[in-house]
């Protein structure tokens, strides 16, 4: 037990390392993405100081459910709180969708008022150097974040991580809508909406697939096929186990629950038949975590009736 607090702490403290340099780079962003677009006249600009707004309150619900999540077995929870990184990976993901529902609609609605003759004004050059900025940060912060998320299988913190890769697109999206106002003349404004408008798409995306995983955790799915076949083998390779059925697989947060039936000879003492359940269980720990909640039913082979 001691040593699995050790790991759970070691992990909440590299998570929350990673995501405050996450918001310190979210609040940079905001505040230069804001100035450049006011002072570049870029409506753009201020979309995408808004998208590096939502990502910075993205990390704060990350730090509050981190907490939450942590929090140890207790009466009324004995399977512990990690669904509630589950919950936060649900709530990022909608954030996301709602950023890439207003993106594309305030591209549409540009790209509309451009065809009925609106001029689009061309943005200034501060706004072309923000984007570029954002997207070289943001995609820095999208790799140190999604490294820690797969070192420590964080749902919620990959979710987070994939936020700031869509920032980062958002921004590609929106240096070449400004780098083509500013380059290609009047006549070209309207690539500034156009491209916010494909990268909503890749936003609304990325958002689906996040809410869709979260949600089957959320509703019990089982673990993927490859993951459970491991499974089986890892308990029939124990020595006495002749076969395994009613195998039940979920989430809890970051790690794994396994339920399983294994066959084994009938003569085997009590005593025997614990050990090899205890072996089986020492090994799908060792593959998936200490974390890994593991209950297993020792059955007697079933004897074949006689003709």
């Amino acid at each position: 037990m001691e040593g699995t607090n050790r790991q759970m702490a070691t992990r909440t403290r590299q998570i929350t390392k990673i995501t405050l340099w996450g918001c310190l780079v979210n609040i940079v962003l905001f505040v230069f993405k804001l100035v450049a677009g006011i002072v570049g006249a870029s409506a753009a600009m201020i979309a995408d100081a808004v998208h590096s707004l939502s990502d910075f309150l993205t990390d704060i619900i990350v730090l509050i459910f981190l907490k939450l999540s942590n929090k140890p077995q207790d009466e009324t929870h004995d399977y512990g709180h990690g669904k509630f990184e589950t919950l936060a990976t649900v709530i990022i993901g909608m954030l996301l969708m709602i950023a890439g529902i207003v993106i594309g609609y305030h591209a549409i609605a540009k790209i509309v008022s451009f065809s009925r003759g609106v001029p689009i004004p061309s943005p200034g050059i501060i706004a072309l150097i923000a984007a570029i900025v954002s997207i070289a940060l943001k995609e820095w912060a999208y790799r140190f974040t999604v490294r820690c998320g797969k070192t420590e299988k964080s749902h919620m913190v990959i979710a987070n991580a994939w936020h700031h890769r869509t920032d980062a697109l958002s921004s590609a999206g929106t240096a070449l809508g400004i780098g083509g106002a500013i380059f290609l003349g009047s006549k070209w404004t309207v690539l500034d909406p156009i491209a916010a408008g494909i990268v909503c798409l890749f936003i609304i995306r990325t958002a689906y697939y996040l809410i869709d995983q979260a949600l089957g955790e959320l509703m019990e799915k089982s673990l993927p096929k490859d993951v459970e076949d491991e499974i089986v083998q890892i308990a029939e390779r124990e020595p006495g186990v002749s076969k395994t059925h009613h195998l039940r697989t979920r989430c809890i947060g970051n790690h794994y629950a396994i339920e399983m039936h294994v066959r084994m000879d009938g003569n085997l003492s009590l005593l025997d038949a614990h050990e090899h359940t205890t072996n089986i269980e020492k090994q799908l720990k060792m593959r998936f975590g200490e974390m890994t909640h593991v209950i297993i039913h020792a059955e007697p082979l079933k004897e074949e009736k006689a003709d």
